[in-house]
Formats: C-alpha cells, structure tokens, sequence
C-alpha cells in the first residue's frame, strides 16, 4: 500500500483508507505511537488505554497493616498553631 504525505491545513500528516482502519480495529482520535527501527523502517502502534481504577480497587490493594510512613507521624504530631483546632 502507498501513502502520500499531505500538508493538511497548518500541519503534515498521511490519510489511511477506511478499510485498513476497520481491519486493523483503529478509530479517529485514537492515539498512536511511531518508532524508528535500528534499519531506517516506521512502526506505528495503537497505544492501549490506560486503565482507570476505582477507588474501591485501589483501596483493595492497600496493606491496612503496613506502618505508617514517618513523614506522616511527625504531621499527625505537629503542634497547632494560631486558630486550630485539635
């Protein structure tokens, strides 16, 4: 397959035919990532989503008995200055 390189309003870019982005399962908008070879050759590739955790699932892999990080022993023990409360 050729591809021609085209300027597209203020930028460069190439157009791939419908048919190809169905068969590769690729969508407009989609983000893409392109590589050099060590032999000169592109390699384009769909980047995968990054997932998107709940709180529910984030809090499911924390170790409720791991200590507390000293940093936040010494905030806890920090005396109150001004207005606040205890």
């Amino acid at each position: 397959m050729e591809l021609v390189i085209r300027k597209i309003g203020n930028s460069t870019g190439l157009t791939l035919p419908t048919a190809l982005l169905r068969d590769l399962g690729l969508s407009v908008g989609q983000v893409m990532s392109l590589n050099k070879t060590g032999d000169g050759a592109l390699v384009l590739r769909a980047k995968s989503a990054r997932k998107k955790y709940t709180a529910k699932e984030l809090n499911a892999l924390c170790d409720l008995n791991a200590p507390m990080p000293d940093d936040l022993i010494a905030w806890d023990n920090v005396e109150s200055v001004g207005n606040e409360t205890p």
